[in-house]
């Protein structure tokens, strides 16, 4: 027999918030010492921080469940829309409460703990040959900034995945998601190895490799994008491995005499509007934060 509410033809009700007072309410445990944690891991948690990315979990394009939100009572009415009857438990705590438990002051009052689940295989984020596909590969990243700006560019340009060698520093890191508005928890992603392992994947997925380098051979405006590409990134400074380099296309980006260098985001940013430009058409150029 369906419920009363859908029955009526009503949205279900709203999960009722649970008033927590104590910071060392058991309930809070997932939210103790943040930063501590974020660099000894949660154990396939992950934290989210403000009003953009805790709404980006809650959307219908988030990879990932939530396991409990943590608010302060004067945020409940503008977030009171996204939890429903069978969502998960939602808590409401004052700042200094709050605070007391992350052990830094929570000034937005707005933070929820993830579900990372299983992570997918690689070849299984992009559609199957000859369709047109689109990966972005990340080598060597430690930063993340760098990495958070990079999957929000790979959100903005229609990118099918990030892929990710081992070295590169986790897409789910507090600041990662933050700086990504959202997008690290709606791109699909996964990692390889290594570098050799993600050119490997190209071959198997019949994805043509062009690795942006400031010594590259040809231009990027010049460069008639393939229809399946892999877009090999690597850290500012060092740049792409020259064994790397040597397995795939390598491209730059032109710039004014003297000068060869842009962060990584930026440059990434650049030529993901290169290869998407023309699919992309007419869409909206940004929006405003």
């Amino acid at each position: 027999m369906p419920c009363a509410w859908a029955a009526a033809g009503r949205s279900p009700p709203l999960s009722e918030p649970i008033a927590i007072d104590d910071p060392d309410d058991p309930r809070l445990a997932a939210y103790r010492a943040v930063r501590e944690r974020d660099l000894v891991g949660r154990q396939g948690r992950f934290i989210v921080e403000g009003e953009v990315t805790l709404r980006m979990l809650f959307s219908a394009r988030a990879r990932f469940a939530a396991e409990s939100v943590l608010l302060a009572p004067e945020r409940w009415p503008a977030f009171a829309d996204l939890f429903r009857e069978s969502g998960p438990p939602v808590y409401l705590a004052g700042r200094d409460v709050m605070s007391a438990v992350a052990g830094f002051p929570i000034h937005r009052g707005v933070l929820a703990v993830g579900l990372r689940g299983e992570e997918p295989a690689p070849g299984a984020l992009i559609p199957p040959a000859p369709a047109p596909a689109l990966v972005v590969g990340l080598v060597g990243l430690t930063n993340h900034d760098n990495v958070g700006g990079l999957f929000r560019n790979a959100a903005a340009f229609g990118a099918d995945a990030v892929w990710l060698d081992a070295a590169t520093c986790d897409p789910l890191y507090r600041k990662a998601i933050r700086v990504s508005a959202g997008a690290a928890l709606t791109v699909p992603f996964a990692r390889a190895a290594s570098g050799a392992a993600l050119l490997d994947l190209a071959e198997r997925h019949a994805l043509a490799p062009l690795a942006l380098t400031p010594g590259g051979g040809e231009t990027l405006d010049a460069l008639e994008p393939p229809a399946r590409t892999l877009l090999l990134l690597g850290t500012e400074g060092p740049g792409l491995p020259d064994a790397l380099m040597a397995r795939a296309r390598r491209v730059r980006i032109a710039m004014a005499p003297g000068f060869d260098s842009l962060n990584v985001a930026t440059a990434g940013a650049i030529a993901l509007h290169h290869l998407t430009g023309r699919r992309l058409g007419g869409g909206a150029a940004c929006e405003g934060r």
